[in-house]
C-alpha cells in the first residue's frame, strides 16, 4: 500500500477506507453480497437465483449498468422477504442506485452498512414491520425514501436537513411522535407524515403542502391543518386586582355586552335574519346612474330591490354586484348546468361566473344547497364557492379562476404542432389529485350528497398542475330535461342514473372510471368519426381488451414515454373496475384513491435513477 509524503497514516487510512468500496467492488463481489442475502432471509418461490445464470439477465430484480460491471438496482417487492435485513449483504452494493423491499414481512432495524451506500437515491421499504428509531445517518445524496407502514418509532430525526436532494418523503403510518424538524428541502414534490403521533407547529417551509400529508396527527396544528391555538391562561392569578378595579372592570363589561346586543338588535330589524355563516356585501341590486348591465349575464339581474351577491366568510374578492355586472366578459364554456364566463373586473380580479339555466329549487332550498357547497369545498382538490346570486330570473355563481384550463383543453385542446402532449407523470397526478377531491366531497357532503356532473371540463389544472374538481352538488337545484343520446354529458353518466336519474356515490364513482379512461386514451366518452356514427368510450374499450389488443388502448402520445405500460395498465384495470354496470360492485372512491397511490409510487420507484 503507497503512501503520500506529508500525509499522517490516520489521514491516509481515512482516505482508503473511503475508497476502498470503490475501488474494490465488481460485479463478482455483488453477486456474492445478493447470495448472502438470499441464503440469510427466508423468501417465498418467486426469488429463486440460480448462481449458474447470468446475475444481470436472469435473476429477478436485480438489473446491471449498462456495460454490465455492477448492480445497479435490486426490486424484490412482495416476494415473501421475511425477518431482519443482515449486515454485510445488500450493504455490500456500493454501486446500488435503488432498493426496493417494499411489501415483504421484513423487521429489525435497519443496518447501517446498508445505509451507508454512497451511490443509492431510491429507497423503498415500505408495508414491511420495521421499528426502532429512523437512523440518524441516511444517504445524502437520496431522492426517494419511503419508510411507510411500518413500526417505526421516536423523532424524526434532525439530520433528514442533510438530505437536500429529496423529492419524495413517505413516513406515514408508523408510530412516530415529537415535532416536525423545521427543515427546508428544495427539491421536495411529495411529502407525507400522516397519521403519526406527530405533535407541534406545522414548520412554515410545508405550508403549501397538502393537509392530506398531515392527516391523523391530532396533536399538530397550524398551515395547512388548523391554526395553533394560544395556551389557556393559568387559573391562579400571579397578583389581585383591588376590588375598585374589579367592580370596574364588570360595569365596563356589562356596558360592553349591551352595546352589542343593541348593535345586533339593530342588524337583525335592519337586514332580517341573516346567516352568520356568510357576508353579504355590495350595493344595492338596482342600478345606479342609469349604467346598462352588461348583456352577458341578462338584465333580468337587476330585477328586484333586496337581491344582493353574497359572498361566503373567507373569501378575499372586494367587489359588489355592479362592478360584476361591469366586467368584461368571455365565454369560457357552455355545460349542462349552464354558461361558464370569465370575468375581470376592474380591480384587475379575475373570477369564473356560471350562469345556471333550468334551476328547479325556491330561493330558500337555493341557499342551503349553496351553504352545503361552500362547507365541502375547503380542499386543495376543490374548487370553493366564493359568492352566488339568487333572483326570480337568474342564478350565478362566483368562483375562482384557474388560468391552467381544464383536463378537457390539455387532452383535447388545441392539436397543432405548437401543442405539448400531457406527460405521464402528470395525468397521473391530475387524476390523483381529482379522487382525492371526490373523496373528500363523499366524506365531507355525506352519504346523499355528489358530485352528480364529474367530467374533464369540469376538472380545473391549477398552478401545481393539479386536478380540481368544479360545479359539485348543484344536481338537486337542476331540472334536466332528457339529454339526447349523442350529448358529451351522456357518456360520463353511469346507468343508473341514466335509467333512474338518481346520482349515488357509486354513480360519481362511474363518471370517475370513465375520466380515467378518457385520460389514458386520450379519447373522449362519446365522440363522432364521422358521417353519424357515435363511439362510445367505454365499450370500446372494453372490446378492444376482450380482443387481447390492450396496447391499442393507450393514447398514442404516450407511447413516447418508457417503462410506463405496467403503471396504464394497474391504471386500466381501475377505470374498468370503476365502471362496471352493477353499483355494489364498484370500489368506493377512497379505495381508489389509495390504488392510484400505489401507481403514483411504483412510477417513482420504477424512474431511472439520475443524479
Amino acid at each position: 500500500m503507497c503512501s503520500e509524503p506529508g500525509k499522517s497514516p490516520e489521514l491516509q487510512f481515512f482516505v482508503i477506507a473511503l475508497l476502498l468500496p470503490v475501488a474494490c467492488g465488481d460485479l463478482n463481489s455483488d453477486k456474492q453480497a445478493l447470495q448472502a442475502f438470499a441464503a440469510a432471509v427466508p423468501h417465498g418461490s418467486k426469488l429463486e437465483w440460480d448462481n449458474t445464470t447470468n446475475i444481470c439477465t436472469s435473476w429477478v430484480g436485480v438489473t446491471c449498468t449498462s456495460d454490465g460491471t455492477r448492480v445497479l438496482t435490486v426490486r424484490l417487492p412482495a416476494v415473501g422477504l421475511t425477518g431482519p435485513i443482515p449486515s454485510n449483504t445488500l450493504g455490500e452494493l456500493d454501486a446500488l442506485r435503488v432498493l426496493s423491499l417494499r411489501s415483504n414481512f421484513l423487521n429489525g432495524s435497519l443496518p447501517s452498512d446498508l445505509l451507508s451506500l454512497p451511490s443509492l437515491r431510491s429507497l423503498f421499504l415500505q408495508h414491511n414491520n420495521f421499528s426502532g428509531n429512523i437512523p440518524d445517518f441516511l444517504p445524502r445524496r437520496l431522492h426517494i425514501l419511503d419508510l411507510s407502514y411500518n413500526s417505526f418509532t421516536g423523532d424524526i430525526p434532525t439530520t433528514i436537513q442533510f438530505l437536500t436532494r429529496l423529492t419524495g418523503l413517505f413516513l406515514q403510518n408508523n408510530s412516530l411522535s415529537g415535532p416536525i424538524p423545521n427543515v427546508t428541502f428544495p427539491k421536495l414534490k411529495h411529502f407525507n407524515i400522516s397519521f403519526n403521533h406527530l405533535n407541534g407547529s406545522i414548520p412554515l417551509s410545508f405550508k403549501a403542502l397538502p393537509s392530506s400529508s398531515f392527516l391523523g396527527n391530532p396533536f399538530l396544528c397550524g398551515i395547512p391543518l388548523k391554526s395553533c391555538l394560544h395556551p389557556p391562561p393559568s387559573s391562579k392569578w400571579k397578583w389581585k386586582l383591588p376590588s375598585w378595579a374589579l367592580i370596574a372592570v364588570a360595569a365596563g363589561g356589562g356596558v360592553t355586552v349591551l352595546t352589542l346586543f343593541v348593535i345586533l338588535l339593530f342588524c337583525c330589524i335592519k337586514d332580517g335574519a341573516t346567516d352568520t355563516t356568510r357576508i353579504e356585501r355590495g350595493k344595492s341590486s338596482t342600478a345606479s346612474g342609469g349604467q346598462k348591465p352588461s348583456e352577458e349575464f341578462g338584465t333580468s339581474v337587476l330585477e328586484g330591490d333586496n337581491n344582493k351577491l353574497v359572498f361566503f366568510q373567507g373569501s378575499s374578492y372586494n367587489f359588489d354586484l355592479e362592478d360584476l355586472l361591469r366586467a368584461s366578459a368571455e365565454v369560457l364554456g357552455k355545460g349542462s348546468f349552464g354558461t361558464a364566463y370569465k370575468a375581470v373586473l376592474e380591480e384587475s380580479a379575475t373570477v369564473v361566473v356560471k350562469r345556471l339555466k333550468e334551476v328547479l329549487a325556491v330561493k330558500k332550498d337555493f341557499e342551503q344547497e349553496m351553504e352545503i357547497i361552500e362547507r365541502v369545498g375547503h380542499h386543495q382538490n376543490v374548487a370553493p364557492l366564493r359568492a352566488y346570486y339568487y333572483s326570480k330570473d337568474e342564478k350565478l355563481l362566483v368562483y375562482d379562476y384557474f388560468s391552467g384550463g381544464s383536463l378537457m383543453s390539455l387532452l383535447h385542446g388545441n392539436s397543432g404542432s405548437g401543442r405539448v402532449p400531457l406527460d405521464w407523470e402528470t395525468r397521473i397526478k391530475i387524476g390523483l389529485g381529482t379522487a382525492r377531491g371526490l373523496a373528500h366531497i363523499h366524506s365531507f357532503g355525506g352519504p346523499k350528497f355528489t358530485h352528480g356532473n364529474l367530467k374533464s371540463s369540469n376538472v380545473l389544472i391549477n398552478h401545481d398542475m393539479d386536478g380540481v374538481i368544479s360545479d359539485m352538488g348543484l344536481v338537486p337545484l337542476m331540472n334536466f330535461p332528457p339529454a339526447p343520446p349523442s350529448s358529451l354529458a351522456v357518456g360520463y353518466r353511469a346507468p343508473e342514473v341514466l335509467e333512474t336519474r338518481k346520482h349515488s356515490h357509486k354513480s360519481d364513482v362511474y363518471s370517475f372510471g370513465i375520466l380515467l379512461l378518457e385520460i389514458l386514451t386520450g379519447k373522449q366518452p362519446i365522440q363522432s368519426p364521422g358521417r353519424g356514427e357515435m363511439v362510445d368510450l367505454p365499450r370500446w374499450v372494453q372490446s378492444v381488451v376482450r380482443e387481447e389488443w390492450t396496447a391499442e388502448v393507450f393514447d398514442i402520445q404516450l407511447m413516447r414515454f418508457h417503462n410506463i405500460e405496467e403503471e396504464m395498465m394497474q391504471m386500466l384495470q381501475i377505470a374498468l373496475a370503476c365502471i362496471v354496470r352493477t353499483p355494489d360492485s364498484r370500489p368506493t372512491i377512497h379505495e381508489v384513491v389509495k390504488m392510484l397511490e400505489q401507481i403514483q409510487l411504483y412510477n417513482f420507484e420504477n424512474r431511472p435513477p439520475s443524479d
